[in-house]
């Protein structure tokens, strides 16, 4: 009798089972595989496309900055002080008279009445020194003038001995006595008019050593009297006050800023431009600032020589009037011309990529945005020059496409 055969079923059921899991898992992977693979998608709306152009370019440099006077002068304290009053505030048009802040110091005027002391009593010194030496210089001229009498007696008296002794009436010895007496008053006479000289000399230099004295007292008390009357501070120029720095009350050293005052109508444009875009700027370069009550024409006067930031100070000098409602510090864009170039590559200034260096963008090409390295040439205000990476007629995606950081390829819908 023929038994049934049930073996084979079961085994065909698990091979069969056993090939559809290895076709699934085969399927699975393939499709994670194709997933992983395929490109993200952006919307074409989202993108800021530009196409690379050839044409002539405006190289341009842009900066914002603020109006500074070029006229400036910090009022300081001329001696360590406090304030006693502030006379004007900020926005007052002064003159270079006007007292702007009043200041006090007891010991400045003690000191000025001590100078002013010093000078009466030298004065009184000289005036005393002064009639002193004029009597001693009187005595001594009284002696000389005795003295040259008693020559003038003793030369006659020598004569007429001399015609008695000839004649015999008296002895030779007292015709003697008469020439030696006469030649002894001279050599006196002689002395005494020596002495005179010294004595007017050294009087002359007492008195010229007592004066200069009475001279330096009196530019001392000068100095002092000054300094008391520069607590009055004043402008020294004609402008506007911008700023004071100090309260009434306050205690100040000497040399220490109180007010600053300014010209409001001599003013330069103070721009920050980007160090990668400072290359081609140089002196005398025009440019133009947007003061916000019209546009003006300048050229660049001054380059700081250091970056700070990640930027340069340039300033620029106006070559035109000034609108009249323009105000120092007031914020202000400005625009360097750099040069015209011939015809070159460029492309509008993306989100990302400066002059001189490179940046990675993404070009359009069947559908697809793929990631290009570029370098970037030379700027100008709106467009940018391309050196490598691009050609002609390029589109070009310029947004902000940093979220896509680490991917190369974009699908575009």
């Amino acid at each position: 009798m023929d038994v049934p055969r049930t073996g084979a079923k079961p085994r065909t059921r698990r091979i069969v089972l056993v090939s559809g899991a290895v076709l699934a898992l085969l399927v699975i992977t393939l499709g994670l595989r194709w997933y992983s693979s395929r490109a993200p998608t952006v919307s074409r709306g989202e993108l800021w496309v530009g196409t690379v152009q050839r044409g002539p370019l405006a190289l341009e440099v842009r900066g914002t900055g603020t109006l500074v006077p070029i006229d400036v002068r910090w009022a300081p304290a001329p001696i360590a002080a406090r304030v006693e009053k502030v006379v004007v505030q900020a926005g007052a048009v002064v003159q270079p008279d006007t007292i702007l802040i009043e200041l006090s110091n007891p010991d400045a005027e003690l000191a000025a009445l001590e100078a002013d002391r010093d000078v009466a009593a030298a004065e009184s010194e000289l005036a005393r020194l002064g009639a002193t030496l004029d009597g001693s210089k009187l005595a001594q001229e009284s002696a000389v003038a005795g003295l040259d009498s008693d020559v003038v007696m003793a030369n006659r008296r020598k004569e007429i001995d001399t015609n008695m002794a000839q004649k015999g009436v008296i002895a030779d010895l007292e015709s003697k006595e008469s020439v030696d007496r006469a030649g002894q008053l001279q050599n006196r006479l002689e002395f005494e008019k020596r002495r005179l000289g010294a004595l007017k000399r050294g009087n002359a230099a007492q008195l010229e050593a007592q004066r200069s004295q009475v001279e330096r007292l009196k530019a001392l008390a000068a100095f002092r009297r000054k300094q008391l009357d520069a607590l009055h501070v004043k402008a020294d120029k004609a402008g506007v006050v911008q700023q004071v720095a100090v309260e009434v009350g306050q205690a100040v050293p000497a040399g220490a800023p109180l007010a600053k005052v300014v010209v409001p109508d001599r003013l330069q444009a103070r721009l920050k431009i980007p160090e990668a875009s400072m290359s081609d700027v140089a002196l005398g370069l025009p440019a133009s600032i947007d003061t916000r009550a019209g546009v003006v024409r300048g050229e660049v006067a001054r380059i700081d020589p250091a970056a700070q930031n990640g930027s340069v100070t340039v300033d620029v000098k106006f070559t035109e009037a000034l609108p009249k409602a323009v105000r120092p510090d007031q914020n202000i864009d400005g625009v360097i011309q750099l040069a015209q170039t011939g015809a070159v590559l460029h492309v509008a200034r993306p989100a990302i990529g400066e002059a001189h260096a490179t940046a990675s963008l993404f070009v359009l090409r069947d559908g697809e945005a793929r990631r290009v390295p570029v370098r970037f040439g030379r700027a100008a205000l709106k467009d940018i020059e391309v050196e490598q990476g691009l050609r002609e007629g390029d589109q070009v995606v310029l947004s902000d496409m940093s979220r896509w950081d680490g991917i190369d390829r974009l699908r575009v819908e």
